[in-house]
């Protein structure tokens, strides 16, 4: 069972020879098992446990504690951003003491789709938006992420192909597997009310929704950010700057002149 998935993270002091075998030792005498292991952001050792109750997990810790070669960082249940820092060798970052806003750019799109499809696969994650600039590949992610999750995508407001702005969905398209994507922009701008009648609907299911461009999205509707449960920023690189009056502002039939997935 995922509950009893724990994250074990130390900083070694001392590299001698051996360590990560008596480590290895250790947790085999208590029982536990060693799931994926792996560098975490070029100072840590990451793990990935599996145990049979969490009083293991206290004795190894006491354990671990004695030990002058290593330091304990993080000994916890594992959650998403854990079970990406072993498999990818890096933390995820997240912007200051926002807990529900992450930091992308365009060359970690692998690691940024892994981690929408995490989301996707988790239970009370239902509202994500994801800022950024045109082109940028906000889109492409969470259709790529749709897939690796196995989910089913719908576009109810869009412009990755060509425009797109539904005011119904047939019977068969409701499904609590299925990713709802809405594009703020084009929602605010183009659309009319029957439209905004359906957003609201899907807004209220308890499925998963994806919100393009978020602030232009709570700027012109009745919703606001703290009903996100999670934020995603994604730029071409470290230093751009996401000006949300630039997006607010761009002609929606000439902002996205491309045809197909622009990675």
């Amino acid at each position: 069972m995922s509950d009893n998935i724990w994250y074990l993270e130390y900083e070694i002091q001392n590299n001698r020879l051996g360590l990560l075998g008596d480590i290895s030792s250790l947790l085999g005498m208590l029982g536990i098992n060693i799931m994926t292991i792996n560098g975490v952001d070029n100072q840590y050792r990451g793990l990935l446990l599996r145990c049979e109750n969490n009083n293991q997990m206290k004795r190894l810790e006491s354990i671990l504690q004695t030990m002058d070669n290593i330091k304990i960082t993080k000994l916890r249940h594992a959650n998403v951003r854990d079970r990406l820092a072993v498999r990818h060798g890096r933390y995820i970052h997240r912007i200051g003491d926002d807990k529900k806003t992450f930091r992308f750019v365009r060359d970690e799109l692998g690691i940024l789709v892994d981690f929408l499809a995490e989301l996707f696969k988790e239970e009370g994650t239902n509202l994500i938006g994801i800022r950024g600039m045109p082109r940028v590949g906000k889109t492409e992610s969470i259709v790529a992420a749709s897939v690796c999750a196995n989910k089913r995508w719908l576009f109810v407001s869009s412009t990755l192909i060509k425009q797109t702005i539904r005011s119904q969905l047939i019977a068969e398209e409701y499904n609590n597997d299925n990713i709802y994507i809405i594009d703020g922009i084009v929602s605010t701008r183009r659309a009319n009310e029957k439209h905004w009648q359906l957003v609201r609907e899907i807004i209220s299911m308890p499925v998963t929704k994806v919100i393009e461009h978020p602030d232009q999205f709570v700027k012109h509707s009745e919703y606001s950010l703290d009903q996100f449960d999670c934020i995603i920023e994604l730029r071409n690189d470290s230093n751009e700057e996401i000006i949300v009056e630039v997006a607010d502002s761009i002609d929606i039939g000439n902002e996205f002149g491309f045809s197909g997935f622009d990675f």
